[in-house]
């Protein structure tokens, strides 16, 4: 098994809510993929206020994607 040495801020090492200086490859990786996901997330949030997407209704989300089931249908 090799070993990673890798150097955070006390910053980051406060964010990411790390208790432990040891850890596995794949807890890293669990650790960074979450990160990840919550910033794409805030991302994806602030994409639908601009494009007032989040202002959808059900039912306009559910007609929004019948329309682009159709279309796909209609270009096979």
């Amino acid at each position: 098994m090799k070993t990673l040495n890798i150097s955070i801020s006390e910053l980051e090492y406060d964010k990411f809510g790390l208790k432990n200086e040891k850890l596995s490859f794949s807890e890293l990786l669990e650790i960074v993929n979450r990160e990840m996901q919550k910033m794409n997330l805030r991302k994806s949030v602030v994409l639908a206020e601009k494009y007032g997407i989040s202002k959808l209704t059900s039912e306009e989300i559910n007609d929004e994607i019948a329309a682009v089931r159709k279309n796909a249908k209609n270009r096979n």
